[in-house]
Protein backbone atom coordinates (compact mmCIF):
# COMPACT_ATOMS: atom_id res chain seq x y z
CA UNK A 1 0.00 0.00 0.00
CA UNK A 2 1.65 3.25 -0.74
CA UNK A 3 -0.03 5.02 1.97
CA UNK A 4 -1.09 3.20 4.85
CA UNK A 5 -1.49 5.38 7.03
CA UNK A 6 -4.70 5.91 4.78
CA UNK A 7 -6.96 3.47 5.47
CA UNK A 8 -10.93 3.40 4.70
CA UNK A 9 -13.35 0.92 6.40
CA UNK A 10 -15.36 -0.27 3.33
CA UNK A 11 -17.74 -2.18 5.17
CA UNK A 12 -18.43 1.33 7.76
CA UNK A 13 -19.64 3.02 4.42
CA UNK A 14 -23.30 3.42 3.44
CA UNK A 15 -24.67 4.49 0.33
CA UNK A 16 -27.55 7.03 0.50
CA UNK A 17 -30.23 6.30 -2.21
CA UNK A 18 -32.54 9.63 -2.39
CA UNK A 19 -35.96 8.77 -2.78
CA UNK A 20 -38.43 10.10 -5.58
CA UNK A 21 -40.92 12.65 -4.74
CA UNK A 22 -43.91 13.21 -6.76
CA UNK A 23 -45.24 16.18 -7.95
CA UNK A 24 -48.94 14.62 -6.56
CA UNK A 25 -47.59 13.72 -3.22
CA UNK A 26 -45.94 16.90 -2.46
CA UNK A 27 -48.92 18.90 -3.21
CA UNK A 28 -50.91 16.71 -1.01
CA UNK A 29 -48.37 17.62 1.79
CA UNK A 30 -48.61 21.56 0.79
CA UNK A 31 -51.63 21.77 2.42
CA UNK A 32 -55.49 23.35 1.72
CA UNK A 33 -53.25 26.34 0.40
CA UNK A 34 -52.10 24.05 -2.64
CA UNK A 35 -55.74 24.28 -3.80
CA UNK A 36 -56.36 28.12 -4.47
CA UNK A 37 -52.62 27.90 -5.74
CA UNK A 38 -54.16 25.17 -8.14
CA UNK A 39 -57.03 27.11 -9.06
CA UNK A 40 -54.75 30.70 -9.84
CA UNK A 41 -52.64 28.94 -11.92
CA UNK A 42 -55.57 27.16 -14.13
CA UNK A 43 -57.07 30.86 -14.46
CA UNK A 44 -53.76 32.63 -15.03
CA UNK A 45 -52.93 29.85 -17.92
CA UNK A 46 -56.23 30.28 -19.71
CA UNK A 47 -55.81 34.34 -19.49
CA UNK A 48 -52.15 33.65 -21.53
CA UNK A 49 -53.67 31.16 -23.50
CA UNK A 50 -57.04 32.82 -24.41
CA UNK A 51 -55.06 36.95 -25.08
CA UNK A 52 -52.31 34.99 -27.10
CA UNK A 53 -54.45 33.75 -29.19
CA UNK A 54 -56.82 36.66 -29.54
CA UNK A 55 -53.81 38.96 -29.58
CA UNK A 56 -52.26 37.07 -32.33
CA UNK A 57 -55.79 37.50 -34.27
CA UNK A 58 -55.50 40.89 -33.91
CA UNK A 59 -52.32 41.71 -35.18
CA UNK A 60 -53.07 39.81 -38.31
CA UNK A 61 -53.34 42.49 -41.16
CA UNK A 62 -53.23 42.83 -44.94
CA UNK A 63 -50.10 45.18 -45.28
CA UNK A 64 -51.51 46.47 -47.95
CA UNK A 65 -55.10 47.52 -46.80
CA UNK A 66 -54.15 51.50 -45.58
CA UNK A 67 -53.21 51.60 -49.15
CA UNK A 68 -56.18 50.08 -50.66
CA UNK A 69 -58.10 52.23 -48.39
CA UNK A 70 -56.19 55.45 -49.03
CA UNK A 71 -56.51 54.65 -53.25
CA UNK A 72 -60.54 54.13 -52.66
CA UNK A 73 -61.26 57.53 -50.78
CA UNK A 74 -58.82 59.11 -53.14
CA UNK A 75 -61.10 57.79 -55.95
CA UNK A 76 -64.42 58.84 -54.27
CA UNK A 77 -65.26 54.76 -53.41
CA UNK A 78 -66.19 55.15 -49.97
CA UNK A 79 -68.66 52.04 -50.13
CA UNK A 80 -66.11 49.99 -51.64
CA UNK A 81 -63.23 50.80 -48.76
CA UNK A 82 -66.64 49.94 -46.19
CA UNK A 83 -66.67 46.97 -47.54
CA UNK A 84 -62.85 46.17 -47.22
CA UNK A 85 -63.13 47.48 -43.61
CA UNK A 86 -65.77 44.45 -43.03
CA UNK A 87 -63.62 41.66 -44.79
CA UNK A 88 -60.86 42.59 -42.38
CA UNK A 89 -61.34 41.74 -38.75
CA UNK A 90 -57.82 43.31 -37.29
CA UNK A 91 -58.75 46.85 -34.81
CA UNK A 92 -57.29 48.94 -37.95
CA UNK A 93 -60.04 47.82 -40.21
CA UNK A 94 -62.77 48.88 -37.41
CA UNK A 95 -61.42 51.70 -36.33
CA UNK A 96 -61.22 52.79 -40.33
CA UNK A 97 -64.68 52.18 -40.82
CA UNK A 98 -66.03 54.42 -38.30
CA UNK A 99 -63.90 56.92 -39.27
CA UNK A 100 -65.58 56.67 -43.18
CA UNK A 101 -68.80 56.45 -41.36
CA UNK A 102 -68.06 60.06 -40.38
CA UNK A 103 -66.19 61.06 -43.51
CA UNK A 104 -68.50 64.27 -44.76
CA UNK A 105 -68.11 65.51 -40.81
CA UNK A 106 -65.80 68.10 -39.39
CA UNK A 107 -61.92 66.32 -38.86
CA UNK A 108 -62.21 67.38 -35.00
CA UNK A 109 -65.43 64.68 -34.95
CA UNK A 110 -63.19 62.08 -36.96
CA UNK A 111 -60.90 62.03 -35.14
CA UNK A 112 -62.60 61.95 -31.62
CA UNK A 113 -64.48 58.94 -33.15
CA UNK A 114 -61.51 57.46 -34.37
CA UNK A 115 -59.74 57.97 -30.78
CA UNK A 116 -62.74 56.39 -28.83
CA UNK A 117 -62.29 53.64 -31.18
CA UNK A 118 -58.85 53.08 -30.36
CA UNK A 119 -59.51 53.23 -27.12
CA UNK A 120 -62.36 50.53 -26.87
CA UNK A 121 -60.25 47.94 -29.14
CA UNK A 122 -57.15 48.48 -26.86
CA UNK A 123 -59.68 47.67 -23.58
CA UNK A 124 -60.67 44.65 -25.53
CA UNK A 125 -57.45 43.58 -26.26
CA UNK A 126 -56.01 44.23 -22.16
CA UNK A 127 -59.51 42.11 -21.17
CA UNK A 128 -58.33 39.97 -18.36
CA UNK A 129 -54.66 41.35 -17.81
CA UNK A 130 -55.80 42.73 -14.80
CA UNK A 131 -56.54 39.46 -13.47
CA UNK A 132 -52.95 37.82 -14.71
CA UNK A 133 -51.53 40.84 -12.99
CA UNK A 134 -53.32 39.83 -9.25
CA UNK A 135 -52.36 36.54 -9.89
CA UNK A 136 -48.66 37.41 -10.06
CA UNK A 137 -48.32 39.39 -7.45
CA UNK A 138 -51.23 37.07 -5.09
CA UNK A 139 -49.55 33.73 -5.60
CA UNK A 140 -46.39 34.43 -4.03
CA UNK A 141 -48.16 35.94 -0.98
CA UNK A 142 -50.00 32.56 -0.54
CA UNK A 143 -47.19 30.65 -1.05
CA UNK A 144 -45.64 32.25 1.59
CA UNK A 145 -48.89 32.45 3.77
CA UNK A 146 -48.04 28.63 3.40
CA UNK A 147 -44.68 29.06 4.75
CA UNK A 148 -46.08 30.44 8.02
CA UNK A 149 -48.75 28.46 8.53
CA UNK A 150 -46.20 25.32 8.15
CA UNK A 151 -43.69 26.89 10.24
CA UNK A 152 -46.55 27.32 13.35
CA UNK A 153 -47.09 24.00 13.24
CA UNK A 154 -43.42 22.83 13.18
CA UNK A 155 -42.91 24.79 16.18
CA UNK A 156 -46.38 23.67 17.83
CA UNK A 157 -45.98 20.36 17.38
CA UNK A 158 -42.53 20.88 18.99
CA UNK A 159 -44.25 22.88 21.79
CA UNK A 160 -46.45 19.35 22.48
CA UNK A 161 -43.93 17.16 22.14
CA UNK A 162 -42.38 18.05 24.96
CA UNK A 163 -38.90 16.10 26.36
CA UNK A 164 -39.13 13.96 23.25
CA UNK A 165 -38.43 16.04 20.66
CA UNK A 166 -37.90 14.65 17.18
CA UNK A 167 -36.16 15.83 14.78
CA UNK A 168 -39.26 15.01 12.13
CA UNK A 169 -41.88 17.35 13.91
CA UNK A 170 -39.68 20.33 12.78
CA UNK A 171 -38.85 18.83 9.15
CA UNK A 172 -42.51 17.83 8.04
CA UNK A 173 -43.70 21.67 8.86
CA UNK A 174 -40.58 22.60 6.93
CA UNK A 175 -41.06 20.56 4.05
CA UNK A 176 -44.94 21.46 4.18
CA UNK A 177 -43.90 25.25 4.03
CA UNK A 178 -41.27 25.09 1.26
CA UNK A 179 -43.72 23.09 -0.96
CA UNK A 180 -46.37 26.09 -0.53
CA UNK A 181 -43.34 28.38 -0.95
CA UNK A 182 -42.11 27.21 -4.58
CA UNK A 183 -45.44 26.52 -6.06
CA UNK A 184 -46.31 30.19 -4.94
CA UNK A 185 -43.55 31.54 -6.55
CA UNK A 186 -44.02 29.64 -10.01
CA UNK A 187 -47.57 30.41 -10.39
CA UNK A 188 -46.76 34.08 -9.56
CA UNK A 189 -43.49 33.93 -12.46
CA UNK A 190 -45.93 32.27 -14.82
CA UNK A 191 -48.23 34.95 -14.46
CA UNK A 192 -45.54 37.70 -14.69
CA UNK A 193 -44.19 36.87 -17.65
CA UNK A 194 -47.47 36.02 -19.27
CA UNK A 195 -48.42 39.71 -18.19
CA UNK A 196 -45.51 41.21 -19.32
CA UNK A 197 -44.91 39.52 -22.69
CA UNK A 198 -49.10 40.30 -23.20
CA UNK A 199 -48.64 43.79 -22.63
CA UNK A 200 -45.40 44.03 -25.29
CA UNK A 201 -47.71 42.68 -27.90
CA UNK A 202 -50.65 44.85 -27.26
CA UNK A 203 -47.97 47.81 -27.21
CA UNK A 204 -46.89 46.95 -30.74
CA UNK A 205 -50.79 47.10 -31.58
CA UNK A 206 -51.56 50.46 -30.25
CA UNK A 207 -48.16 52.13 -32.11
CA UNK A 208 -49.64 50.44 -35.33
CA UNK A 209 -53.12 51.40 -34.61
CA UNK A 210 -51.73 54.78 -33.74
CA UNK A 211 -49.91 55.12 -36.79
CA UNK A 212 -52.80 53.75 -39.59
CA UNK A 213 -54.88 56.41 -37.52
CA UNK A 214 -52.36 59.71 -38.52
CA UNK A 215 -52.60 57.52 -42.07
CA UNK A 216 -55.81 57.74 -42.50
CA UNK A 217 -56.44 61.54 -40.97
CA UNK A 218 -54.25 62.44 -43.43
CA UNK A 219 -55.64 61.18 -46.39
CA UNK A 220 -58.87 62.41 -45.14
CA UNK A 221 -57.49 65.87 -45.09
CA UNK A 222 -56.08 65.35 -48.67
CA UNK A 223 -59.46 64.58 -50.04
CA UNK A 224 -60.65 67.68 -48.10
CA UNK A 225 -58.83 70.20 -49.88
CA UNK A 226 -58.82 68.78 -53.15
CA UNK A 227 -62.26 69.48 -53.24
Amino acid sequence: MIFPFLQIDTEAITLYEPTSVSLISMAIKGGWVMLPLLLLSVISLYIIGERWWTIRKASKQDVHFMNNIRDFIVDGKISSAKHLCQMETSPTARFVEKGLERIDRPLSDIQAALENVGNLEIARLERGLPMLSTISGGAPMLGFLGTVIGMIQAFYNMSQAGNNIDITLLSGGIYTAMVTTVAGLIVGIIAYFGYNYLNARIGSIMHTIERNMIDFMEVIQEKGSKK
